[in-house]
């Protein structure tokens, strides 16, 4: 789901129904439009020393007049705690919300979490975070990690 503006050409854009935007990496341009959007709150759950990551993400940020919050999950080790962070942060801060990594996969696995604890039925959190990735039905090695967090 994509509104009017919304900045579809950012890797991996999502649009939640619950209206929380999500995306896959950043480009320096990108606070100012996601501000253009209404957006106020951005978390991010890439690690800083990614090679794609945005660099002084906070700093661009603020100029945006976009509060921010840096939840790093290593890719190689989920954990529910960082479930947890995310929800803390999404409840401590207004909306509306963006939340990105570098591809999208943290963010359409920890909100499937979050999705299921919310009472929504498993194959539709499922199909929600299938539409980016999903490492329930992969066999790259890459996914176990995330197959053991959501299993």
């Amino acid at each position: 789901m994509t509104w009017a503006g919304d900045p579809d050409d950012i890797r991996n854009w999502q649009r939640r129904a619950d209206g929380i935007t999500t995306s896959g990496k950043l480009d320096p341009g990108d606070p100012a439009r996601l501000a253009a959007i209404g957006v106020r709150h951005v978390v991010n759950l890439a690690l800083d020393d990614h090679p794609e990551a945005l660099e002084d993400e906070a700093k661009l940020m603020a100029s945006s007049g976009i509060a921010y919050t840096h939840i790093p999950v290593p890719f190689d080790a989920p954990e529910p705690a960082h479930v947890a962070a995310l929800e803390q942060a999404l409840a401590r801060n207004p909306g509306p919300h963006h939340v990105h990594c570098i591809m999208n996969y943290r963010v359409t696995a920890l909100f499937y979490l979050i999705d299921r604890a919310n009472g929504v039925p498993e194959p539709e959190a499922r199909a929600r975070m299938a539409t980016v990735w999903n490492p329930l039905e992969s066999d790259d090695d890459r996914a176990a990690p995330w197959r053991a967090l959501l299993s």
